[in-house]
């Protein structure tokens, strides 16, 4: 099929902006709704196409010029190109549509979305590819191919340089990750091999190297097998295969959301659910009465231990939510819900909504799992209050949201 003219209309979740031609959707990657563009057919499938733009003919007031000159071929970032305030309201949108069309709520009330402090370089931990040429790189969009980069703009300072201070000649690696703690300071290099064996290792600079074994063990090289970062004010070990969010300043706003729309009294059992190393259930832990956080991840479930140091209201579980919930014998009087991209299990939400809290926060990073929990959390008695985005992910689609759930028929269902 030629190039043919397309006119945008909508931003899809997954960051293409959409078109109309002969009655089919065409997705259309690195374009902006409202522009006017020449495109060329790069798939196509029954019900839709996939196409790459070859000229904007109109471009939208929203593009702006990518600062990253890999910006297009590397998959990392899907909207430099975009104006920072234009897409905070097309994340709103995208949540709004998918509360609509998967969650059966159109008229769902959504918030403006909160932005990120920094909109870039605010990564504190980042995962690069080895490329053909033995550097380091992301993939590129919808590829397995690697792009090498000489530069990233979303990466924290404190990962930049430790970047620039390795030496990156290291026959065998798969995979390199960078994390960081950035109101500590702390740094980690975990290496993935092709044979397990441990790299020869040089840094001009204190840092924390594990190698991660094919099995998921990971094995102490040099430093600690973890770093701390401090989050509204208390201290959390991370270890290197637990999870934390990526960006620090909105975790921190992400705890405050989570305690307005609790609205904690002082005597509750909070439920924190895959609660990874801590992060809500421990912040929150002195306004209420009892946490009981449940974590799949052993190595999270010993950060949270750890973390919990002094704190005597605090009982941890390992174990998957959907299997330790419908075992739990306590009243539950607040949950919070931090699950991974994929959502809840159907199982867990059930038993959740056996045990009857009040109050759920749901704290999301895919508004598509979201709104379909959501939508079965209403068919077990839930509604839906409200839902804040809050940009997590700058510069790309990914969407991170916080919803609140009431009980039908119970009280105080506003936020406070």
């Amino acid at each position: 099929m030629p190039p043919f003219q397309l006119h945008l209309t909508a931003m899809a979740h997954g960051g293409e902006a959409i078109g109309r031609h002969e009655g089919k959707v065409v997705f259309v990657p690195y374009a902006i709704p409202g522009e006017e563009v020449l495109v060329e057919v790069v798939e196509e499938r029954r019900r839709y196409a996939r196409a790459r733009p070859v000229e904007i003919l109109s471009p939208s007031p929203h593009r702006i010029e990518p600062p990253c000159p890999h910006f297009g071929h590397c998959g990392g970032c899907h909207w430099q190109h975009i104006a920072y305030q234009a897409q905070l309201d097309y994340k709103r949108r995208i949540l709004c549509d998918q509360l609509a069309r998967i969650g059966g709520l159109p008229e769902a009330a959504v918030r403006p979305t909160i932005p990120s402090p920094s909109p870039w370089h605010y990564r504190n931990h980042i995962q690069f590819s080895v490329a053909e040429d033995g550097g380091l790189g992301f993939r590129a969009a919808r590829s397995h191919r690697v792009v090498p980069i000489g530069e990233c703009h979303i990466l924290h300072p404190l990962l930049e340089e430790l970047l620039v201070a390795l030496d990156l000649e290291l026959p065998g690696l798969r995979r390199l990750s960078l994390r960081a703690g950035v109101n500590t300071g702390d740094r980690m290099v975990i290496f993935e091999t092709e044979d397990d064996e441990p790299p020869a290792l040089e840094a001009d600079m204190p840092v924390s190297c594990v190698l991660l074994l094919s099995d998921g063990t990971p094995v102490n090289l040099v430093g600690s097998n973890h770093i701390v970062e401090e989050v509204a004010g208390r201290r959390f070990r991370i270890s290197a295969v637990s999870f934390f969010q990526v960006n620090t300043p909105v975790a921190e706003r992400l705890i405050e959301l989570a305690a307005d729309y609790l609205d904690l009294r002082g005597d509750e059992v909070l439920l924190d659910a895959y609660c990874g190393v801590g992060t809500f259930g421990l912040s929150l832990a002195e306004r209420v009465g009892q946490v009981i956080g449940i974590e799949e991840n052993p190595f999270a479930v010993a950060d949270a231990n750890f973390n919990a140091g002094e704190l005597e209201n605090v009982t941890l579980i390992e174990g998957r939510v959907e299997d330790v919930l419908p075992n739990l014998e306590e009243r539950i009087d607040a949950a919070i819900l931090d699950p991974p991209r994929v959502g809840c299990e159907p199982e867990a939400l059930q038993a959740l909504a056996e045990l009857g809290p009040p109050r759920i926060v749901y704290v999301s990073c895919d508004p598509a799992t979201l709104a379909r929990d959501v939508r079965r959390l209403g068919d077990a008695g839930y509604v839906l209050v409200e839902a804040q985005p809050i940009d997590m992910f700058p510069q790309t689609y990914h969407l991170e949201s916080v919803a609140l759930l009431r009980r039908a028929g119970s009280e105080n269902g506003t936020p406070g």
